[in-house]
């Protein structure tokens, strides 16, 4: 199933059971967040939480959690809430051979129903803002999509970026917005400030899962996100002109704020709860000049916690991060069978491969760390043998306990780059980065006894799906 907005996933979401309406008065601070924590920490098939009954509000709806666990991220894909991950990403993998499939330009958007120009926007008014941990140094947007063009090529379609960066919200029509350096947006500021110029972006807040999940993917420069997300969603993404900007912006947005990056300004901002589970500091980042906000009628103001893993900022980035590895190093490497990336937006991630010949493997996981994505965030790869599903780390576990030498199977790489936001870099954004093989030797390498693998019985197949069925029928 298609969703062409937020309201229409929250449908979804609520005839799955996967809603939970929090009826009960609340306090902005620190009730929102703090449930939002909580549904990290109660397991498996945690809702989305929505919140109409705000203290000192009136007609706020925020939603939080809306993909944050594995049934929801299986209901933003049109998939049965029970699908396996390892399914969702293959699922996912599937679709992406589909791109691009063009986008479908639509009049009429809901978020136009209302606008507010120049110095007569007051975000506060707006939005129902609140802090999402109590070391925050201020609101922040941050499940917004950020749409900017690249200066020097405007026109060119797949170059117009759509991603996801926070925003902290400093004054009525100003914002403090990080644009990590290997992330897009930061390419289109410095080709900006370079021509003496301010950088137009639209951000659009409340939207439909699809293209949060492409905002929170790493494409390459020239893919477009929408063209992407008319692949996962299986019909072509409806699009339509932002007022001011004239970008192209999801259709059925909530609110879209325009404005301008001012070019080489720059301001104290933070500090943050991360994604790594580490505060950030204060640090100068750019200013962000808001000039117009078209919104919906009592529109829906979603956000996301993020803290210690997992939450829901993890099912968001932890398969859109797998899939575009898999499909880069697939490319250049048919040998690469699956790339589980689903920690901390793959600092870590996990490679399955077939080797061709000593050393094969240790090769592939050095061009993981040189992907687009890779020089900012895979600090540690573990590559394991073709016959070990990186998804199952108990089978993980059992090929660094049994194929990792430290006397040759650990490659340290020192002093390259990572994101400033990894709380172990030093300096901050330089890290020495490791290769873990766990793979078994093939000549000319020649270490170890591995020549007597045990392997399932030949049968063992036909019985796991007999037990399967067995047990289905049972309950």
């Amino acid at each position: 199933m298609a969703y062409d907005d937020l309201r229409s996933y929250l449908s979804a979401l609520d005839e799955a059971g996967q809603l939970l309406e929090i009826t009960e008065e609340v306090q902005a601070e620190p009730d929102i967040a703090a449930a939002a924590n909580a549904t990290g920490r109660i397991g498996e098939g945690a809702p989305a939480i929505s919140f109409r009954n705000i203290k000192g509000f009136e007609h706020a709806h925020v939603v939080m959690n809306t993909m944050g666990s594995w049934q929801n991220h299986a209901i933003s894909l049109g998939l049965p809430p029970t699908t396996p991950v390892k399914q969702q990403i293959d699922e996912y993998i599937r679709r992406w051979d589909r791109f691009p499939v063009s986008v479908e330009r639509r009049d009429n958007p809901p978020w136009a129903q209302n606008e507010v120009n120049g110095e007569d926007i007051n975000l506060f008014e707006i939005l129902p803002l609140f802090r999402l941990n109590d070391g925050d140094g201020g609101f922040y947007l941050d499940k917004a999509c950020v749409v900017s063009r690249d200066p020097e090529d405007p026109g060119h379609f797949g170059k117009q970026n759509v991603g996801i960066y926070r925003m902290q919200v400093k004054g009525k029509r100003k914002l403090g917005l990080q644009p990590v350096p290997v992330h897009d947006i930061a390419l289109h500021l410095h080709k900006a400030e370079e021509r003496g110029e301010d950088l137009p972006i639209a951000i659009t807040l409340g939207n439909d899962p699809i293209i949060t999940l492409m905002g929170a993917t790493p494409l390459k420069y020239d893919q477009s996100e929408y063209e992407m997300a008319g692949a996962l969603r299986g019909s072509p993404y409806p699009i339509a002109t932002a007022p001011l900007t004239g970008f192209d912006v999801p259709w059925g947005s909530e609110v879209i704020i325009e404005g301008v990056i001012e070019g080489r300004k720059r301001e104290l901002e933070g500090p943050f709860g991360e994604f790594t589970g580490h505060y950030s500091g204060g640090r100068n980042m750019t200013v962000v000049r808001i000039d117009k906000v078209s919104y919906r009628s009592r529109p829906i103001f979603e956000s996301l916690y993020l803290g210690m893993p997992w939450t829901e900022i993890d099912y968001l980035i932890g398969p859109a991060t797998c899939v575009p590895l898999y499909q880069q190093l697939k490319a250049e490497f048919p040998e690469v069978q699956a790339v589980n990336a689903m920690y901390t937006h793959g600092l870590l991630v996990i490679i399955s491969t077939k080797k061709r010949y000593g050393g094969f493997a240790r090769a592939v996981g050095m061009r993981a760390m040189t992907t687009p994505h890779g020089l900012g965030y895979v600090k540690m790869v573990i590559m394991v043998d073709e016959d070990v599903d990186p998804f199952n780390l108990p089978q993980v576990m059992w090929a660094l306990s049994t194929k990792v030498n430290p006397a040759g199977d650990l490659v340290q790489i020192p002093n390259m780059p990572v994101l400033k936001l990894d709380p172990g870099s030093s300096p901050a954004g330089i890290t020495d980065k490791l290769i873990i093989d766990a793979t078994t030797p093939v000549a000319p390498d020649t270490r170890g006894h591995y020549n007597q693998p045990v392997k399932d019985l030949p049968e063992t197949a036909l019985w796991v799906d007999k037990l399967t069925a067995m047990l289905a029928n049972r309950h």
